[in-house]
Parts: C-alpha cells; structure tokens; sequence
C-alpha cells in the first residue's frame, strides 16, 4: 500500500522543500496540500470538526505554488491537492495551472476536486452556495476543453472557452470520459457525490475514511453503471490517523493508496511525525506515478 502525506503548510510551518526531500528519502509516496485563499474573520459557517477554526487555515500556503517547489527538488514523489475549491477558480487559469504543474512534474500532479465547507470565503469568490455543485461540474468539463489533444470547445450554464491553443497538456492519456491530471473528488458518500466522481474523475478522496464498508460497494456500482471499467476506480482515503489495523481493512477493501495526516508543524515536530510513520511504509510503496501516466507520444 502507497503511503502519501498531507499537512497544512503555512508560514509557520516546515518549508515545502524540506518536507518534500524529507519524503522522498523516506519512501513516502506523496505529498497532499489543502486550499483556503482566506477566513473571513466575520463569518457564520461552524468549523466541520467542531469548536474553534483551528489557526492553520487562515495562514494556509497557495497549495500550486508550494508543490511546485516540492516538484522542483524531487524526482518521484507525488504531488496533489487535497483539494482544489475548484469554485473559487476562473477555470482557464486553474487548466492551465494544473497542467504546467503535471508537466513540469513528469506527470505527477493529483488534482484533489473539492466543493468547500466556508460559505463566507465562497461568497467573497462571487460562488452562490446553493450552485455551488453545478458550478464545479461546469468548470471541471471546461478544464477537460482545455486539455483535450485537439483544440476543444465548451459553452456551459457558468461558462464557456472557445477552441484554443493551450499548452501544455497533461501528461495522462485520457481514461475513458477522464482527461487531464489524476482526478479525485472529495466529500462524503452520496448519491450526487458519486455521480460526480463517475462523470470526471479517476476516483474519491473520503476524508478520514469512515464507513467504506458500505459506502465503497455503491460507489463501485455506480461506477459500473456508468460503463467505467471497475478496475480502474481509485478509493484513497485522506487525513487518516494510521494504524496497521486500519490500513489492513482498507488493503481487505482493494485500496492501494492512503494519504495520512502531518500536524502543521514546525520542522523538529513533522520529522518526529514521519518518524513514527515509518513502520507504515512497506518495501513495494511506489510513488503515484502509474503507467497510465506515461507521457503522449
């Protein structure tokens, strides 16, 4: 089983190309960093996990612009967001962002796709919540425009690109309806969610990864009858707090890959973190390239 990482990254925090050598050295298999452009001070949405709004996600790094100072000091090791608020992006910039990340990577950009919880830092991104769904869904198939081989057209409900030049290109092969980087959705299981993830991704990203037991085996159904090839799904999931039992119910469930949680942490701290970790990492891990990954011809 891959073993990758997430942490929030800010300017409190280890660098980005420490952490990433670190990483590497180590054999983890990649690195997942979280998006907020703000916090609202004012604002009226609870934090998910209860209480007070940890400090962390109000000095969040640009997560684009840390992984690719990761991508710059590493060869393997592979680099996502966990996630994208795809809805606060102009789409054309966030096509071309990703692809430049996943080509001057050699391929191993995961772009986490993420709807948000913050409804104040949505709304100061001009999102209406209550679209806010369709609105990804929208900017995503925009996206899929943009990287597609041959110029490509999309006029949708929220916006449209005229057919254009736009290098670089992703470095996957398209994967059935899929084009682009690797492809993950976050969000907790449900009908809408998974429909979702069968129409653009390559797979899910569960937080904390509850409830897969029942869950998986819809997702797998839904997948299937929208005429994707079963083996193919991915199931990684995110900010897990690792035990061996754990992670052999999720190897028992056919899952090959989890990303396990960093405290956002100065240095000294996140080594002893990946220290502890280290009894994880089995002899095979692989870095998130796949084959599927091998540049166009």
């Amino acid at each position: 089983m891959r073993i990758a990482v997430t942490i929030f990254l800010t300017d409190e925090t280890v660098t980005p190309t420490r952490l990433a050598r670190e990483l590497e050295t180590r054999g983890f298999a990649g690195l997942y960093l979280p998006e907020h452009t703000h916090i609202p001070v004012e604002r009226t949405t609870p934090y998910p996990a209860g209480g007070e709004l940890p400090r962390e996600y109000g000095r969040t790094l640009d997560p684009f612009v840390a992984l690719g100072q990761a991508a710059a000091v590493t060869e393997r090791l592979g680099l996502g967001t966990g996630i994208t608020l795809v809805a606060q992006h102009d789409p054309i910039d966030l096509a071309k962002q990703a692809a430049t990340l996943d080509h001057l990577s050699g391929g191993r950009f995961t772009l986490g796709v993420g709807f948000g919880w913050n409804v104040e830092e949505a709304a100061d991104h001009g999102v209406q919540w209550r679209t806010r769904r369709a609105l990804v869904r929208d900017r995503m198939a925009l996206m899929r425009a943009l990287w597609s081989e041959e110029p490509t057209g999309h006029e949708g409900e929220f916006g449209s690109v005229r057919p254009s030049l736009a290098f670089p290109k992703p470095v996957r092969e398209p994967r059935g309806p899929v084009v682009g980087p690797r492809i993950l959705v976050g969000g907790a299981a449900g009908p809408g969610l998974f429909a979702h993830i069968a129409e653009y991704a390559d797979g899910w990203l569960p937080i904390g990864g509850r409830g897969l037991s029942e869950s998986l085996p819809v997702l797998r159904s839904v997948w299937a009858d929208a005429g994707r090839d079963p083996a193919t799904l991915q199931c990684v999931p995110y900010a897990v707090h690792p035990t061996p039992g754990k992670l052999a119910h999720y190897a028992d469930l056919g899952i090959e890959e989890v990303v396990v949680q960093l405290p956002p942490a100065g240095e000294a701290e996140v080594l002893r973190a990946l220290d502890a970790y280290a009894s994880l990492l089995q002899p095979s891990s692989q870095p998130l390239v796949s084959p599927s990954s091998a540049p166009r011809p």
